[in-house]
Parts: C-alpha cells; sequence; structure tokens
C-alpha cells in the first residue's frame, strides 16, 4: 500500500496538454478527490496544473494518467505547511448548498418529464435526447447532494454511479435517435423550439443558482459545468428546430439527437476512468 506522507507537503507542477475548457478541469479535480490535496491551480491557456499535496508525486499523476490527457511532471517541490490554512466545514454553508441543489435537482427533474414527453409527441429526436441529458443532470446533482459534507472516498463512489447512470441514458439517447432515423420520422419544428426555450431557461435559472457556490467544492464545481454544457445543448436543439422548419427536413434533429447522445456517452466513460 502506498505510504502516504501527510507529515510532507509538495507542490508539483503538472503540465497537461489536453486541458483546455472547465470541463477538463472538473475531471481533474474529481480523479484527485481520494487523495490528500491541499490546493489546485488551474491555468487552462498554458495547459498547467499547480497541485498542493501529501502523496508522492507519481501517485498523483498515476491518477491523472487515465484521463488521456497527457498530463506530465514539469517540477516540484517541499513547501512549508504552515502556509496552508485547512478549510474548516461550515454547518451553514453545507446547508445553504443542500438548499440550491435542492433546486437544481427538482428544476432539471421537471424538465425531463416535460422534455421526454413532448419529445415523444413531437417525435424528436434532440427532444429526447435534452430530456435525458437533463436526467443525467439531474443524477450529477443527486451526487453533490449527497456530497455534501462527505469525504472525497464517498464523493467518488457517488460519481461513478452518477457515470454508471450517464452511461444508460446514453445508450438510450443514441438509440433513439438511431430509430428515428430509421423509421424516417418528422419533428415538430414548433415544439422542439418552445420546449427547448423553455429548458434554456430553466438551465440559465440554474446557473444563476449555483454561480455562487461553484467554487465551493468539485461536487458543486461539477454541477456548474454540466448546467453550463447544458445551455449549450438547449440551444442546439433550438437551431436545429428552425433548421428543420427552414428545410422541412428531421436531418437537423437527427444530428442534433446524436451529438447530445455522444456528449452523454464522454462525460459518462470520463467519470468511470476515475480511479
Amino acid at each position: 500500500m502506498p505510504n502516504h506522507k501527510t507529515d510532507v507537503i509538495t507542490e508539483t507542477t503538472f503540465l497537461v496538454p489536453a486541458m483546455d475548457c472547465p470541463s477538463e478541469e472538473q475531471m481533474i479535480r474529481m480523479a484527485l478527490s481520494s487523495l490528500i490535496t491541499h490546493s489546485m491551480s488551474f491555468d487552462i491557456p498554458n495547459r498547467k496544473v499547480v497541485i498542493c499535496h501529501s502523496e508522492d508525486p507519481s501517485e498523483v499523476l498515476a491518477k491523472l494518467i487515465p484521463l488521456n490527457f497527457g498530463a506530465v511532471i514539469q517540477s516540484n517541490k517541499a513547501i512549508d505547511q504552515s502556509i496552508l490554512v485547512s478549510a474548516v466545514s461550515d454547518p451553514a454553508e453545507q446547508s445553504k448548498e443542500r438548499q440550491v441543489l435542492i433546486w437544481l435537482l427538482v428544476l432539471n427533474g421537471a424538465m425531463f418529464f416535460l422534455e421526454i414527453i413532448m419529445g415523444w409527441l413531437a417525435q424528436s429526436a434532440g427532444l429526447m435526447a435534452d430530456a435525458l441529458d437533463m436526467f443525467a443532470d439531474a443524477a450529477v446533482y443527486g451526487v453533490a447532494l449527497y456530497a455534501v459534507g462527505k469525504v472525497a472516498s464517498h464523493k467518488l463512489k457517488a460519481a461513478k454511479l452518477a457515470g454508471v447512470v450517464e452511461l444508460f441514458l446514453a445508450a438510450g439517447a443514441l438509440w433513439r435517435a438511431s430509430y428515428q432515423i430509421y423509421v424516417g420520422a418528422q419533428p415538430e419544428a414548433n415544439t422542439m423550439i418552445w420546449i427547448s426555450v423553455l429548458a434554456l431557461a430553466v438551465n440559465v435559472t440554474c446557473l444563476f443558482l449555483i454561480s455562487k457556490r461553484k467554487n465551493d467544492g468539485v461536487h458543486m464545481r461539477a454541477s456548474y459545468i454540466f448546467s453550463a454544457n447544458d445551455v449549450l445543448a438547449n440551444l442546439g436543439v433550438i437551431i436545429a428546430g428552425v433548421l428543420v422548419a427552414w428545410f422541412s427536413s428531421p436531418i437537423p434533429d437527427w444530428i442534433i439527437g446524436l451529438l447530445i447522445g455522444f456528449l452523454v456517452l464522454s462525460g459518462a466513460i470520463r467519470i468511470l476512468r476515475l480511479r
């Protein structure tokens, strides 16, 4: 078993060539959640991460390698642990986190049911895929709700469960889009557009609710990033609906349905790779 030297703190700088957006940052935070890390500083433009940790740098690197971001150690040095201040859990702050996450869970759950029903009635692969994406987000918010006040190992196990759920949802989204293509279903463009506008309003509300708490921990950061990604998915379905109406063709709906399915699948695979 590895020998965690909790009395020695090392500051290691990692080069991460494939880290080019907040989603990669989130995956790195989750990958390292089982280690004793004291601080992380991300420089996305320069593809660097500076981590203060108690383990050997090689142990930290071993957690990053499965992400396939090309991480390598650039430098490391021992630092005086007196300059680090341990964060103290505040029950009042945890209560606020729970309240925010409950609202996020309710809003995403409600939109899932609305989108899946209306997507079915409108024969829209895009709407149904977006509904499953909303359900995947509800799973992430549920994990975050569970993680409030929990130790890192519990957070990682919960994240893995969310990854399994997302995997099944991605399979469902891809299957439905493929079925729509097989039967040549013609979606109802107006329903696609207006339901997606409502979903967009819900996701913007979610972003507003969580924006003040996005730095409260890996679980809250994950919630913020998934909501931000949802806004892009909503805009994609709206654009697809406009193109369906403009060209009288179902192809834009099929394309956005497949793209959202692969988006959910990508997130699931990355979470399941975490160690």
